[in-house]
């Protein structure tokens, strides 16, 4: 047990020991009875409206100065004090509280003193009676702001107050820990690396740093920015992640309790997980904090965390890795976290985000795909392949050759894809996503949209935010369900989808991703939307050399052994088909064959080419030999 903690115990074991013997001389006189239970004699009487009572009581007996002034001295007790600027009486009614933490057994004690069997807990009265003080009304502002202890009810003279065991643990060890806050809470050392400095002097020029807030990609460097500021006042950081305790707004006070009693600077990632009630009360504590969260929220000075260019992420490379950079940390703009942790070891893969987004309005769709798997037009190939290009150099052509001048709004880049369905928009995507090394991520459009005013914003930018913290590809199927052209407003209905899409505009523009867009239905997009793409590739039906590419690969893999005469010109020129009705015929066709125990041959391919073409409405007329043979 610390030192503190044995000064307290000493002086309300001394306190105690005084005002028991006081009532002890009192029983003795008549003028009390420890056993009369709710009755009470005319001596009590006359004791209790005496006037000169309380200074009879206090001019009793030696009162335990030096046990005061030791516990006055003590480091740990004064800082406490001052920190949480207790007064007298709240400083009296803290200790006896702790006491009673540390040694259970002094609850008898205190219910003895209260002269009631039912108050085992300290109260007001008590405290104020054990420290010699006439008792008068108490409130304990400071120790309920700073969350130390509570009363058990509405605050009075006889309520009885319950600590917070973390103050006691705190107290026993010498060292200020609470453990309700558990891992959430580090000490993060400041790096020598200064990888956002202009930051960092908008930082030092803020007379208040309550009044900033941190703005940034997940593991951008916020909390090392402020460490870096910590330093700057010769404090250490301690810093707290809201998103992972229960009620943020009790874990900012508790987390400014042990800051404020440890001498480091407090801050909180994922600020907004608390409300702008619990920062104000947490203003008035008094004690340096910074926030850090993903979006600015309009209520204080946005620092914005921009992401690292090229320059300094090879910096932060070389002063982690004697190792040279690896191709990957240009063509992908990585966080310095995700930098940090490729360059911890070989088994740490270069990606450009090593953690998924966790959304339900995300699925990922595979990559299995390359290239070599597509079957487009060559100049459709040819967009397709600068698209992915882009993408790939983009933070080489933005920070080496300085064209980020021309993006000020945002650096991603995105594509429309159109065309009819089955036309390969998708496996496109899937080309591209996999070329890069990315995630590919669809957006359930049903699950975005929403009735309710402003969700479907809502909605909609936690998609966008968990794919550009990600790098994913973000992927918009039948894109036009969300992108549709604006309307005359003549109702409310109108106006709010209006504004719906106004928000796309401007939240595409900003994107720092890569979004696909895939539509069957272009012109039903507005036409400021695409204006704000980069690319748009459009899918047209496969002509017959596509489409004799298409049946011979969908084809030709399998066994040779259950493949009949098959004649590829007759199928690419007489089955006018999309790739995804071919792949359906063939998938039939195996059907049908494996059935009648026999090898595929044209007559199960006409067959199941005429149902898929019926699927649609079109009628398919099967040649006179096919014919013959069903």
């Amino acid at each position: 047990m610390s030192p503190t903690a044995n000064l307290i115990l000493d002086l309300v074991r001394h306190r105690a020991l005084r005002l028991a013997r006081w009532m002890e001389k009192l029983w003795q006189s008549g003028q009390a009875s420890p056993d009369q239970g709710p009755a009470i004699g005319p001596g009590e009487v006359a004791r209790l409206l005496d006037p000169a009572y309380p200074a009879a009581e206090a001019g009793f007996g030696i009162y335990p100065t030096e046990a005061q002034a030791a516990l006055a001295a003590d480091p740990f007790w004064r800082r406490m004090r001052e920190n949480f600027g207790l007064a007298p009486a709240e400083a009296d009614l803290l200790a006896l509280l702790i006491a009673v933490e540390l040694d259970p057994g002094l609850q008898r004690v205190v219910a003895y003193l209260h002269d009631d069997g039912r108050l085992t807990q300290p109260t007001p009265f008590l405290s104020a009676r054990l420290a010699g003080q006439h008792p008068v009304p108490f409130f304990g502002e400071n120790i309920r702001r700073w969350l130390l202890a509570a009363p058990a009810d509405s605050p009075r003279l006889t309520t009885p107050w319950q600590l917070d065991p973390a103050v006691a643990a705190a107290v026993s060890a010498g060292v200020w820990h609470d453990p309700l806050l558990a891992d959430a809470v580090h000490r993060i050392p400041a790096p020598a690396l200064v990888l956002h400095p202009g930051a960092l002097a908008q930082l030092d020029a803020i007379a208040d740093p309550r009044e900033a807030e941190l703005a940034g990609l997940p593991g951008s460097g916020k909390r090392s920015l402020a460490a870096q500021y910590a330093r700057n006042r010769s404090q250490t950081l301690l810093a707290a992640d809201l998103a992972q305790l229960p009620d943020p707004g009790q874990a900012i006070t508790r987390a400014l309790r042990q800051a404020a009693m440890t001498g480091a600077l407090a801050y909180f990632a994922g600020a907004d997980a608390a409300t702008e009630a619990d920062w104000t009360r947490a203003k008035t504590l008094n004690t340096v904090f910074l926030r850090g969260l993903r979006h600015p929220s309009g209520l204080c000075q946005p620092i914005t965390i921009a992401p690292l260019p090229l320059a300094a992420r090879t910096a932060l490379w070389r002063s982690l890795s004697d190792t040279p950079p690896p191709t990957g940390l240009t063509s992908q703009r990585l966080t310095a976290t995700e930098i940090t942790r490729a360059a911890a070891g070989p088994s740490a893969p270069l990606r450009a985000r090593a953690r998924r987004p966790d959304h339900a309005l995300l699925a990922q769709l595979p990559t299995p795909y390359a290239w070599d798997d597509l079957v487009l037009p060559a100049d459709t190939t040819a967009l397709l392949r600068d698209f992915e290009s882009q993408i790939r150099l983009r933070w080489s052509v933005y920070d080496e050759w300085g064209f980020s001048r021309l993006t000020h709004l945002g650096q991603g880049i995105s594509a429309l894809f159109g065309g009819l369905s089955g036309t390969g928009k998708t496996m496109a995507a899937q080309v591209v996503a996999g070329s890069l090394g990315l995630d590919l991520l669809r957006v359930d459009l049903a699950g975005v949209v929403n009735k309710y005013i402003g969700e479907t914003e809502k909605k909609l930018r936690e998609v966008f935010d968990a794919c550009e913290d990600s790098g994913a590809v973000l992927f918009f199927d039948e894109a036009d369900a969300l992108f549709g052209n604006r309307t005359q407003v003549k109702d409310a209905h109108d106006r709010f989808a209006n504004i719906e899409i106004d928000y796309l505009l401007q939240r595409i523009e900003r994107f720092d991703g890569v979004a696909i867009l895939a539509t069957n239905r272009k012109q039903d997009l507005d036409p400021a939307f695409i204006r704000r793409l980069r690319f748009s590739v459009e899918f047209l039906p496969p002509r017959p050399a596509e489409r004799l590419a298409l049946w011979q690969r969908a084809l030709l893999p399998a066994e040779p052994e259950i493949l009949d005469d098959i004649d590829f010109t007759t199928l690419a020129e007489r089955l006018i088909m999309t790739g995804a009705e071919i792949k359906s015929t063939v998938l039939s066709a195996a059907f049908l064959a494996r059935a009648e125990d026999s090898r595929i041959g044209m007559r199960h391919i006409f067959i199941a080419a005429r149902r898929e073409m019926e699927k649609k409405g079109e009628r398919l007329h099967i040649p006179p030999v096919q014919a013959a043979a069903q």
